[in-house]
């Protein structure tokens, strides 16, 4: 089955700020063909550890140029990749082909396609809600993680800032891509939030951005659910490995009491680090971050 989907134009990504990365694509990811996806692929092929960055909605990959670099300083390889729906990624057009598993799957195929080993998932948003449920499905492949404001949803509402971000994204079929990022991280300049808004030159490009807040499994019925609850058990009972996890204490729907709640779900989750003036974004906030998880792992000297 062919998809139709949109390519957001080269040039939108000329000239962005302290994001002078080569793209990386592959278009043939089996169920996925022909769809392009894109990822950032840095540090040295042969590293024997991979940090594997997972943005959330409505970002992209340019929300880790932050700690991409610090990651790489450590002698790691860093893999960035863009959803689809989103950053340089092909973007489907059609609202109802955005589904938990359409996502979740094409992340797990391009995992296997770039065979990451000793992977440290580094994850936020849906970055979380889609990549927490992957490494019990491939264990062998994962041996840390880096979480920031996420959550593992199983059927519930997060609460009334979730609530409300959604009813206002429902009113915004072309969303304000740069101007919603400029009120949740107010220290982003004008060319940092412009370059959050490069993938949606048009509202045609926007299906992922609407279609995300939509797919948060807040009632019981929801597809993902089950692999939501698959994976909440996993990680209080079989995970083993050492976990970093930092919040931005200013985030409204995530801040900390979500993340708390997330901390106990989590086997030997240390205390977080709590970025004060970060928000939900809190990869703005990224390079103490990054350092300080990889100061606690040893990475860093």
């Amino acid at each position: 089955m062919t998809l139709e989907a949109v390519r957001t134009p080269d040039e939108r990504f000329s000239g962005l700020p302290d994001y002078d990365y080569e793209p990386n694509y592959v278009d043939d990811l089996p169920g996925y063909e022909g769809l392009r996806v894109h990822y950032l692929d840095e540090g040295p092929k042969s590293a024997d550890r991979v940090f594997l960055c997972l943005h959330g909605q409505p970002t992209w990959s340019f929300l880790y140029r932050k700690m991409l670099p610090v990651f790489v300083e450590s002698g790691a390889r860093v893999i960035c990749p863009d959803w689809l729906g989103f950053g340089r990624s092909d973007k489907p057009t059609a609202d109802e082909v955005y589904t938990f598993h359409f996502h979740r799957n094409m992340m797990v195929e391009l995992i296997k396609r770039l065979d990451l080993s000793n992977i440290t998932l580094v994850c936020q948003d849906w970055g979380g809600i889609l990549g927490l449920t992957i490494p019990m499905d491939m264990p062998e492949r994962f041996s840390r993680l880096l979480v920031m404001n996420t959550a593992i949803p199983t059927g519930q509402s997060p609460g009334q800032g979730f609530e409300s971000w959604r009813a206002y994204n429902r009113t915004q079929p072309d969303m304000d891509v740069a101007g919603l990022m400029k009120r949740g991280t107010p220290v982003l300049n004008d060319a940092e939030a412009a370059a959050y808004a490069a993938p949606f030159p048009d509202v045609t490009f926007k299906a992922g951005v609407r279609r995300f807040p939509e797919l948060v499994m807040t009632d019981p019925g929801m597809e993902g659910v089950e692999t939501s609850k698959r994976a909440a058990k996993w990680w209080q009972s079989e995970w083993s490995g050492p976990t970093f996890m930092a919040v931005g204490a200013q985030d409204p729907v995530l801040g900390p009491n979500q993340m708390s709640a997330l901390q106990a779900v989590i086997n030997g989750c240390p205390d977080p680090m709590i970025v004060e003036d970060g928000g939900h974004f809190v990869q703005e906030w990224g390079e103490p971050i990054a350092r300080a998880a990889l100061t606690q792992w040893g990475d860093l000297s």
